[in-house]
């Protein structure tokens, strides 16, 4: 590849390259202001926000790209440069709005700088799902304790109230006492923890999803970056719900003769959907970050050389006006 080539490879990449980065952060900054919304744009969540983002990166890097083409034309320089200037007012235009408070790209920048808080109140939700399972474990062990030591005090006093007897489900036959309550809790267990509640082998048990879930969540909610935060913040209280609901179905399973209550937990969850679409001043790091990023977009178009041939161009513009200054101060001495 020759060397003009490469430099014409590189003044299309570099500005493409910088937008893509603009981009991707006007995307997450996006997602943020919709987090509560299940479309954008009339389309899903996740697929309107991409095609805002790539909307962003487009304008900047189509606009900084085209001028920059503009600026290497060998010919027709005056219809050539009215363009440049007008893709160029386009980009300073575009760079202007992206930068307010109200965008993307300096919104990302303002949840960001209220991470600590965010990632703590989500981790406070995740613990609470995650012992959930726990506290429910807890809680059959303790019933089928109860259960079972009012088994035996049933079997003990069955001569002096065998009605009591018949109600639990006892009978007087060949099989013993003894082997009869571990029948019942072998019941009692298999009601309290039904195949789909753990299934260590395949790990497709509720707990075991449950787990795999809530472990991934926690992983994302420590990202530098909160990326896929949105989708923990929208999931975390629906589905810590419905599995507090399946526990609760499981326990209200009752034996013969038995007395319980159902199994009770109490999820609490911290709004923290405010935190991620209230608006703030643009920060000096968001600000920052943006003419950076500006400014690398459009290097390529500050050393792109112009074609010799042409009188166009904002040196020549300068050229012109010094020229002409000149002159006039030539002449005024002269007629001085």
């Amino acid at each position: 590849m020759s060397k003009s080539k490469k430099k014409f490879t590189w003044a299309i990449v570099f500005p493409i390259f910088f937008a893509v980065i603009f981009g991707i952060v006007s995307f997450l900054g996006v997602n943020f202001l919709n987090i509560s919304n299940e479309k954008v744009w009339g389309m899903s969540h996740t697929f309107g926000c991409v095609v805002i983002g790539a909307v962003i990166a487009i304008l900047l890097g189509g606009t900084a790209t085209i001028a920059i083409l503009l600026k290497r034309t060998s010919g027709n320089f005056k219809t050539c440069f009215a363009w440049e200037v007008f893709f160029l007012f386009l980009f300073v235009l575009f760079a202007t709005f992206f930068a307010t408070k109200t965008s993307p790209f300096p919104h990302f920048f303002t949840v960001w700088a209220h991470k600590a808080d965010i990632q703590s109140k989500l981790q406070t939700s995740i613990t609470q799902a995650e012992n959930m399972f726990a506290a429910y474990e807890d809680y059959a062990d303790n019933r089928e304790h109860l259960y079972k030591n009012k088994l035996k005090s049933v079997v003990d006093a069955k001569n002096i109230n065998p009605m009591e007897y018949e109600e639990y489900g006892f009978e007087n036959n060949e099989i013993s006492d003894a082997s009869q309550i571990d029948t019942k809790m072998f019941t009692v267990h298999a009601d309290l923890f039904p195949t789909n509640y753990s299934d260590t082998t395949n790990n497709n048990g509720i707990k075991e999803v449950a787990t795999e879930w809530l472990q991934n969540s926690k992983n994302v909610t420590n990202s530098p970056l909160l990326i896929g935060i949105a989708d923990v913040v929208n999931d975390i209280e629906k589905k810590s719900n419905e599995w507090l609901n399946m526990l609760v179905s499981f326990s209200q399973v009752r034996e013969q003769g038995e007395q319980a209550s159902d199994f009770e937990y109490k999820l609490g969850f911290e709004n923290v959907k405010n935190d991620f679409t209230k608006l703030g001043n643009s920060t000096m790091l968001a600000i920052a970050l943006a003419v950076i990023i500006y400014l690398l977009i459009l290097l390529p178009y500050i050393f792109t050389e112009r074609s010799t041939k042409s009188t166009y161009g904002f040196r020549a513009l300068f050229r012109s006006l010094f020229s002409k200054k000149t002159k006039k101060a030539g002449k005024f001495s002269i007629k001085y």
